[in-house]
């Protein structure tokens, strides 16, 4: 649809506003739009990003009372126009600091609330961005954040849409959607046998359809095209969005994915001593039983699990239900973490997503659309804390507040007296040591972690769909001192190339440098162009990334030096 444009410009105007501190020329853009459930009226940023955006849009009923652990319900339609200007709140999750904080967004308040349940379960909204001007029928790229599936929130500054939206003249959409066991329940008691994708205990995944729906039927409205749609998610998204590629329930809601440092493998897909990326439904349906358990427990019902089990058995599954929806979410919260309860994901429940996933791919019977992923060279570095899992210590030696507060204290122009050994374990330096450095054990945590995974998914796609998966490494690791050793090209550090955002965030001061500005701007511009036309045909080769970029097992290695790009094909 065609965005209405309103000039004010009558005979000396111009000079009118000059005077007043105005521009010439100014345009005012009418910022309402009409969606399928009534009016909103957005932000004009043409002067600061060249975009205009509409950020909080509901797009389902708030989850809570009785929509706790229900599917997404359309919401009511509004009369009036919805003053869509801010972001909404970060769905309910204990504090990380890749996470929000008391304010939902990213601030110092972040280091104050870990572990601590920060957000809202009033939290199904959208942000929407489209470049400035009245260009239709432009591609759509809906994004699904990261954070393990227990965290995450679309507010985070490093996936705000606008420089995406410019350079990949694309409409980017990011979504919120539930998390932890909000988002992903396997109880008997909360299954009522009248919705069998309800039933599925995936609140999250039907959460991102609802959103998908939300874009198909209002994109024109925005200038996008719903029939060229690209799901993208990072991660824990990346999860989710192989999740969808399998899942029935999302067919002809995308038409391109883009998976980055994810996978949707289970242990059986994977050579013995491999970490699944999936769960079996019976994973979750021990941590639904267990947390009912404690909740019991605690409430003085029941002493232990023996006894617990005992009192389950004398009510009914609607009374179950009724308990735990009354529940707060962060008495919720709060028994999960206390009792180490808190993993979560998308469940195999053989509805909204088949039971083995790689088998389905591998039979044809999945959402077939070109593929982009991607993987950082050092996926394993922000995993420290899991090195344990090795045999080894913790890879850190500080807490998570105290590393939130050294990098958002950090300057990275100025010289520094910090090291290595002020961040990480003892046990793991020098970085560069063979065998046993933090080089090679991040390195082989990634190994039997995401790629195995990555591995696994591509090789299956490319025997249903050869020369339409394309796959990319990320390299940069140009942060000054300390940080090139402790994060290098970690997990999650292409998200800011990919998204043009450098600007304040979780790891910013520790990455961003004037030094390395150059070559950082130079290879973002490349990624998000070449994201951008992946969008547009499913085709990811650009002329700026300077390279012939070959389809899976082929792969485009991403780097850049301190003042260049440096995009190669090894």
């Amino acid at each position: 649809m065609k965005i209405q444009k309103h000039i004010l410009a009558v005979l000396g105007l111009s000079a009118l506003l000059g005077a007043c501190g105005g521009s010439g020329g100014t345009v005012e853009v009418d910022m309402s739009r009409s969606t399928s459930y009534g009016a909103i009226v957005g932000n004009n940023d043409t002067a600061g990003t060249g975009t205009y955006s509409w950020k909080g849009v509901p797009f389902a009923k708030p989850p809570v009372g009785a929509l706790r652990w229900k599917a997404p319900v359309e919401p009511d339609s509004w009369s009036g126009q919805l003053a869509t200007k801010a972001f909404g709140n970060a769905c309910l999750q204990n504090g990380r600091i890749y996470g929000p904080g008391a304010n939902n967004r990213y601030d110092s308040s972040i280091a104050s609330t870990l572990n601590t349940p920060v957000g809202s379960e009033d939290c199904l909204t959208l942000n929407i961005w489209r470049p400035a001007g009245d260009s239709a029928n432009l591609p759509v790229i809906v994004f699904v954040y990261g954070g393990s599936n227990i965290s995450g929130y679309s507010a985070d500054p490093v996936y705000d849409g606008a420089a995406l939206a410019r350079v990949a003249n694309a409409v980017v959409v990011t979504t919120n959607y539930r998390v932890g066991v909000l988002g992903f329940m396997n109880l008997p008691q909360i299954k009522t046998g009248s919705n069998a994708a309800e039933d599925s205990g995936n609140f999250a995944l039907l959460d991102i359809v609802q959103a998908l729906k939300f874009v198909k039927k209002n994109a024109a409205a925005f200038g996008g095209n719903a029939d060229n749609v690209t799901l993208m998610g990072q991660s824990a998204g990346a999860i989710n969005t192989w999740a969808l590629l399998a899942s029935p329930l999302a067919a002809g809601l995308f038409h391109k994915a883009v998976p980055i440092s994810g996978g949707i493998s289970l242990a059986s897909n994977l050579p013995p001593g491999m970490l699944p990326t999936l769960n079996p439904a019976s994973t979750y349906l021990a941590q639904g039983n267990a947390l009912l358990a404690k909740l019991l427990i605690a409430d003085g019902k029941a002493s232990d699990t023996a006894s617990a089990s005992a009192y389950i058995a004398t009510q009914t599954s609607p009374q179950i239900a009724d308990y735990l929806r009354a529940k707060p979410g962060s008495t919720i919260l709060t028994t999960l973490l206390v009792n180490g309860l808190t993993g979560s994901g998308p469940i195999p429940d053989g509805v909204v997503l088949p039971t083995n996933p790689i088998a389905a791919m591998a039979a044809g019977s999945y959402n077939k659309v070109p593929v982009l992923a991607g993987n950082t060279a050092d996926e394993g570095k922000l995993f420290a804390p899991f090195l344990t899992l090795l045999g080894g210590k913790n890879g850190l030696k500080i807490t998570d507040a105290d590393r939130f507060n050294l990098m958002a204290n950090f300057n990275p122009d100025l010289p520094t007296t910090l090291t290595s050994a002020d961040i990480l374990d003892a046990s793991y330096l020098p970085v560069t040591t063979p065998v046993t450095g933090f080089n090679a054990k991040t390195a082989l945590l990634g190994s039997v972690f995401t790629t195995p995974s990555r591995d696994n998914v591509l090789n299956t796609l490319i025997t249903q769909q050869p020369g339409s998966v394309w796959h990319y490494q990320f390299n940069w690791a140009q942060e000054p001192a300390p940080w090139n050793e402790v994060y290098g090209a970690a997990h999650a550090f292409d998200l800011p190339f990919l998204f043009g955002n450098f600007g304040p965030s979780v790891f910013s001061n520790a990455v961003n440098s004037t030094a390395n500005k150059p070559g950082r701007l130079a290879l973002s511009a490349a990624m998000m162009a070449s994201l951008g036309a992946f969008a547009r045909t499913g085709n990811p080769n650009t002329t700026t990334l300077g390279v012939t970029w070959q389809p899976w097992p082929k792969k485009l290695v991403l780097d850049a030096s301190l003042t260049q790009a440096s995009i190669s094909v090894p």
